[in-house]
């Protein structure tokens, strides 16, 4: 038997007695040229040069990404999430991989909303590149705070994230009833001068409750899913694998639940959307924008790809060639439920 093998364009391959030709010309598929599509998108009235962005968390500032490929090439950055005062965050361990994906409890360890605004606030605005602040605060006064500073800073837009603990409500996540939802994005928003997005936490019954309450509270977007809320353990320690005992799960395993959650949601509200939630190709994108989704965000991936943005973003664009668009837009809703 004799194999031989041309690798890309073509691969040729011969062999004896198999039942197939002595030799098959296999030619890789052509991708379909993209030079015509527009991918060019709107959120909340922020013009981004394409839908992907990355999101808040797997990102960091930008700095480590910054030498694998220039940030200017993104829709935007979703920065690594931001308390009033520094965090360390929760001890190790805090991350832990999942056969789909990964949990984390790093516990929003950051330096602070004043040290972002002085010192990686103007590395970002190196590139041409949107730059959008996420928050996350204990009390509604301290989200007003922070929204005021980052908006005097001159950040493009701010993502609120309610899957926080609430102390004065006795330690709830703002994300998991309507009236608090609804009291943090009604104060961020009476303090910012920037659109206001929030990010939803899929640890509910019903998201379409929580995506009412803070549109009808006057939030400018919405950002969905946050992570699900998971656990592993060491049969042989018999203790929870990360220190926190539970985490977050992120990866390709909560993409259904994603799509869901954003169509769900888009029938629910009128607000655009920016759907994340184990996004990792263009089709993955796809998926979440005929769901309802303006823009998209890519996470986890970037631990194993860091390219994966650039990836995302000329995937859709050979889809939305394929399909006969001038436009990555006109994918946006175009879910045809049976």
């Amino acid at each position: 038997m004799r194999e031989e093998y041309r690798f890309l364009p073509e691969v040729t391959v011969g062999r004896a007695g198999n039942g197939c030709a002595p030799e098959q010309v296999f030619s890789a598929p052509e991708k379909p040229d993209t030079s015509h599509i527009d991918q060019s998108v709107e959120l909340a009235g922020v013009p981004l040069k394409n839908p992907v962005v990355v999101a808040s968390g797997t990102f960091g500032f930008g700095r480590e990404y910054g030498q694998f490929f220039e940030l200017s090439e993104l829709g935007a950055i979703c920065c690594k999430g931001l308390t009033l005062h520094p965090r360390e965050g929760n001890p190790s361990p805090r991350i832990a991989e999942t056969p789909m994906g990964m949990l984390n409890s790093v516990g929003l360890q950051n330096p602070g909303v004043d040290a972002f605004i002085a010192d990686e606030l103007p590395f970002l605005r190196q590139y041409d590149v949107r730059v959008i602040a996420n928050i996350s605060g204990s009390t509604p006064e301290e989200y007003g705070v922070m929204c005021e500073k980052l908006s005097a800073a001159g950040v493009d837009m701010i993502e609120v994230n309610i899957s926080c603990p609430n102390v004065k409500a006795g330690g709830l996540a703002y994300g998991t009833r309507p009236e608090l939802a609804a009291e943090v994005a009604e104060v961020a928003k009476s303090h910012a001068t920037v659109p206001v997005m929030v990010k939803l936490s899929p640890n509910v019954t019903d998201i379409t409750e929580i995506a009412k309450a803070v549109a009808d509270a006057g939030a400018d977007a919405l950002s969905l899913i946050n992570t699900l809320r998971g656990m592993r353990i060491d049969v042989n320690t018999r203790r929870p694998i990360l220190k926190m005992n539970t985490g977050g799960l992120s990866g390709p395993a909560v993409l259904p639940v994603a799509v869901r959650m954003v169509w769900e949601a888009a029938n629910a509200v009128s607000l655009p959307i920016l759907g994340m939630g184990g996004v990792s190709t263009g089709e993955d994108a796809a998926q979440l924008m005929l769901a309802g989704a303006s823009a998209v965000a890519v996470g986890t991936a970037l631990f194993a790809d860091p390219c994966t943005p650039l990836k995302v973003r000329d995937g859709l664009a050979e889809i939305a060639a394929k399909q006969g668009l001038n436009t990555v837009r006109e994918l946006t809703g175009g879910l045809r439920p049976w």
